[in-house]
């Protein structure tokens, strides 16, 4: 399927689908912990970007990497571009993107997308959050075009340097219950 095809296709889809170069992905429903956490960074970032060119977009709006010939929705994040302001449906200039982490998304989240993300020119933060271990891992991209990790352990603010912003753990993580026991 192309890129084009993608575009019209999906745009009739009750369900979500990622385009990664000719393929398409269903995007799985998210549990209550993962939308709540999702919600909570959205409406801090929300909050503290307020009044700028900079918005912040969350789970249904699409993410061109054009490098990639790839779409994907990203949980949260946050754009300033002038060109993402005037195109209501695709964005294409991320500065910072967050997931949160599910079991059966995170080691593709850690990887292979994040290598995709990493060809967005204007990105230079990548935020991964842990629901179980109540972690967040922010890899900031450096002046030697270094990708440095940034660890946030549980309880701790999560700072998000360039734009200015700690997010206290309690406000990233209010409402979100533990981790449901495994069935034995």
């Amino acid at each position: 399927m192309s890129a084009e095809d993608y575009l019209a296709w999906e745009a009739g889809q009750q369900e979500r689908h990622e385009y990664l170069d000719g393929e398409v992905f269903n995007m799985a429903g998210a549990e209550e912990r993962h939308v709540t956490v999702t919600g909570n960074a959205y409406m801090a970032l929300r909050r503290h970007v307020g009044g700028s060119p900079c918005r912040v977009f969350m789970l249904d709006m699409k993410l061109a990497v054009d490098a990639s010939n790839a779409y994907f929705y990203p949980d949260v994040f946050v754009t300033c571009g002038e060109a993402d302001r005037a195109s209501p449906l695709v964005k294409r200039e991320p500065k910072l993107i967050v997931e949160v982490l599910s079991p059966g998304t995170a080691a593709y989240d850690r990887g292979a997308k994040f290598a995709h993300y990493r060809r967005i020119a204007t990105l230079t933060k990548y935020a991964l959050i842990d629901l179980d271990s109540r972690r967040t891992d922010v890899y900031r991209l450096g002046a030697d075009g270094l990708w440095v990790l940034h660890p946030f352990e549980a309880g701790q603010a999560v700072t998000f340097a360039s734009l200015g912003l700690t997010v206290p753990a309690e406000t990233l993580f209010e409402d979100v219950d533990e981790a449901p026991a495994s069935a034995a």
